[in-house]
């Protein structure tokens, strides 16, 4: 068989927690030599972050940021649609850009139907995660055990990865068998778990997001993938941080914050509360400043990696991306978790000791005082500096070398 080059397709449709992960994956992809293509939403953002680092973009599904901050949240029946919207997409445009690939890589919002487009193209494919809380343990952490209907003692999450099962066969089921009877492939009857594999990758930090071996699925842990940002902050970022004591950076990335419409004016004055200074983050929110007082200032897209460790805490809505950003700057943290994996970080930021746990999504001057208070700590800036040094920063090396040496093995192959 003659060889040719490495082909690498990453897939992924969800907000910036979803694709910047890639970005940094595909980044190390090509480090090593293969040509990687990332399919992800037609967000002009997205489009910005991969033409910054060269990587080609293939648009896919409708814009998240439209869909998150529209006048009114999806409704389930917009949920279905969307669903089947996203699996058609993913048998067209998809299979069309993973057409001379040697591997597909899926991530992001249930990726139903990539694993048969990778199937029928013969080629290698690995889902990929960015939280543990996402697969099945018997370990469900105290600060994630689940509510009512469920005892409040069940320590086991299995009974909520069969309900979770069911749910994403409801969505997601008609439209994929549709799809595969049309390309000859038989039905599947559990989507979520041929989706996962018996071997998906967990792309979380092992200190922050340990998996717990009690499963039957094969785990693969390869560490956070990381996009190393380069920018320089703003001229005027810098001169409002270097005018002060470090401020309390608050933003919430891609959340609407529906619950909170005040959600700025009550961050400004609890941080105030505590004598610092505030730096907010637009956002998806689109926060801004409150009043005219010279303690606060506004920031949009900027480097968290540079900032968070200019800052004296980080107040944030609990994604994956920046919980690890702000741990590996050894920033301390208030999470206030919107939804999904939201609450089990803010129960690992808590029980790690790096900073305070909002209990639920809609803070109050008086709640997230409290939440404050013991972010501010000494003892919580010491603990977050000790925990910053542990955190691995080469988890999409780890990821992009298993991919490539696992399609070395399967065929030979030169690199670009």
């Amino acid at each position: 068989m003659g060889s040719h080059y490495v082909r690498v397709l990453l897939s992924t449709y969800g907000s910036r927690g979803d694709v910047e992960p890639l970005v940094g994956l595909a980044v190390q992809v090509r480090e090593l030599g293969a040509e990687v293509r990332v399919c992800a939403p037609p967000d002009e953002e997205f489009a910005e972050l991969l033409a910054g680092v060269g990587v080609p973009l293939v648009p896919f599904g409708q814009s998240v940021r439209a869909l998150v901050t529209g006048v009114t949240p999806p409704s389930a029946a917009d949920a279905s649609r969307i669903a089947a919207e996203l699996v058609a997409a993913r048998f067209a445009t998809v299979a069309a850009a993973a057409e001379g690939c040697d591997a597909l890589v899926a991530t992001g919002l249930m990726p139903a139907g990539t694993r048969s487009v990778a199937e029928k193209l013969g080629i290698r494919y690995v889902y990929a995660c960015f939280h543990p809380f996402e697969l099945p343990s018997s370990h469900y952490p105290p600060s994630q055990r689940p509510g009512p209907p469920f005892p409040s003692d069940v320590t086991d999450n299995r009974v909520l990865w069969d309900l979770d099962a069911q749910k994403v066969n409801a969505l997601y089921g008609e439209a994929l068998n549709t799809h595969l009877a049309a390309i000859g492939l038989p039905p599947v009857d559990n989507v979520r778990d041929h989706v996962f594999t018996d071997q998906p990758w967990l792309a979380a930090d092992p200190v922050l997001g340990p998996w717990q071996e009690l499963t039957d699925l094969d785990v693969v842990q390869t560490g956070a993938w990381i996009l190393p940002d380069e920018r320089p902050l703003p001229a005027d970022l810098v001169t409002f941080l270097e005018a002060g004591a470090p401020p309390v950076y608050v933003g919430f990335g891609s959340m609407p914050m529906r619950a909170s419409t005040d959600v700025a004016r009550v961050a400004v004055e609890a941080v105030r509360a505590q004598g610092h200074r505030v730096l907010v983050g637009r956002g998806w929110a689109d926060l801004g400043l409150v009043d005219e007082q010279q303690d606060c200032f506004v920031v949009g897209e900027v480097n968290q990696q540079q900032l968070f460790g200019r800052v004296a805490a980080v107040v944030h809505h609990g994604g994956a991306g920046t919980t690890t950003t702000a741990a590996r700057a050894g920033a301390p943290q208030v999470v206030v978790p919107q939804m999904v994996d939201q609450p089990y970080w803010a129960g690992r930021v808590a029980e790690l000791g790096i900073g305070a746990a909002h209990d639920g999504p809609t803070p109050t001057f008086e709640s997230l005082s409290a939440a404050l208070k013991t972010a501010l700590t000494s003892e919580t800036r010491a603990r977050s500096r000790a925990v910053a040094g542990t955190i691995r920063a080469d988890g999409a090396t780890v990821a992009a070398t298993l991919l490539l040496d696992a399609i070395s093995r399967e065929t030979p192959r030169v690199s670009a």
